[in-house]
């Protein structure tokens, strides 16, 4: 089991689950790292997602799966454990490169334990745990992008905070991964990667919306937040970019709302001729093609709610 970049053709991945997906109880990490866009406490909520949520994210989940089985992917699933958050995003809770995983030091607590629902399917995992307290957070954060929740005292990241191209990597600085997590990734790994830190670009979570690698050289970017190639660390601002058009915005449930229109970039790449796409994302369809890009175009209908598309719901194991 070995896996070095986003983009090789896929062998082996787990795929995640909305059963039992929760909105979780509200102390001090989860307001400042989740809802800092969120001023008004009111508009919080906590508890189990609505039936329909969960039973329509499950049934895009299999129309997904089954792409995968006949693209002959291996596919496994996270264990039904009653999450106290969700097992919808494998993705954050643990990063996997050439034959190591590491569970990583989510700064949300009650998300600290998620890998356990798919541990049994992980080679060689090493758990980094890091101290936990209400002075690691800043509330100052509350309604200002430009102060990130999360202070500098311990390591805290998520493992969506990066991306992978081999032996150079883009790790996200925002409120759900701090500079400290970089440098303990970069002692983790060895001299043999580089950690490349992308600063101030955006606060509100993983990097996965963001930027997208594609190919070696080719990447996707949100023209939001990065506004030009120099936004970009060395070596990426030397690659090909692909401006990402304006998304068709799906929607998202009812009062529940946990990721912005740019959720709809959130591809996930099989091989670096075909990437899976939310089905209404045409005008970004067309973009991928011009450089020989094959989508398949599936359904993922809560991924605003849920706060994750095909990128986030999948931890990649194996690529050639």
């Amino acid at each position: 089991m070995k896996i070095y970049n986003e983009w090789n053709k896929l062998k082996r991945v787990i795929v995640g689950s909305a059963t039992g997906a929760k909105l979780p109880v509200v102390d001090k990490s989860v307001r400042t790292v989740n809802y800092a866009d969120k001023i008004d406490d009111s508009y919080i909520k906590s508890g189990i997602y609505p039936k329909q949520v969960i039973e329509e994210t499950n049934e895009d989940l299999e129309i997904f799966c089954d792409f995968l089985k006949k693209e002959g992917v291996e596919i496994y699933r996270p264990d039904d454990n009653n999450p106290e958050y969700y097992n919808y995003c494998p993705r954050d809770s643990v990063f996997v490169y050439g034959d190591k995983s590491y569970a990583t030091p989510m700064p949300i607590r009650c998300r600290r334990h998620e890998y356990k629902a798919f541990e049994k399917y992980l080679n060689n995992l090493e758990i980094i745990e890091t101290a936990h307290s209400d002075s690691n957070y800043n509330l100052q954060c509350i309604g200002n992008p430009d102060i990130l929740a999360l202070k500098e005292s311990v390591p805290m990241f998520d493992a969506a905070n990066i991306i992978k191209a081999n032996d150079n990597m883009l790790y996200l600085k925002s409120n759900s991964g701090n500079e400290k997590g970089a440098k303990l990734l970069q002692e983790l790994l060895g001299s043999s990667v580089s950690i490349h830190v992308l600063k101030d670009v955006y606060s509100y979570m993983h990097i996965d919306s963001t930027i997208a690698f594609l190919r070696e050289g080719l990447l996707l970017a949100n023209p939001d937040r990065i506004k030009n190639k120099y936004f970009l660390p060395k070596p990426f601002c030397d690659w090909d970019i692909i401006w990402a058009p304006e998304p068709m915005d799906i929607g998202h449930y009812p009062g529940i709302c946990n990721a912005s229109k740019w959720i709809n970039m959130n591809l996930f790449s099989i091989s670096p001729e075909l990437v899976v796409l939310e089905e209404n994302q045409n005008t970004l369809r067309f973009l991928l093609e011009k450089k020989g890009i094959e989508c398949a175009m599936l359904p993922m209908r809560h991924q605003r709610t849920l706060g994750g598309g095909f990128h986030c719901v999948t931890l990649d194991l194996e690529r050639e």
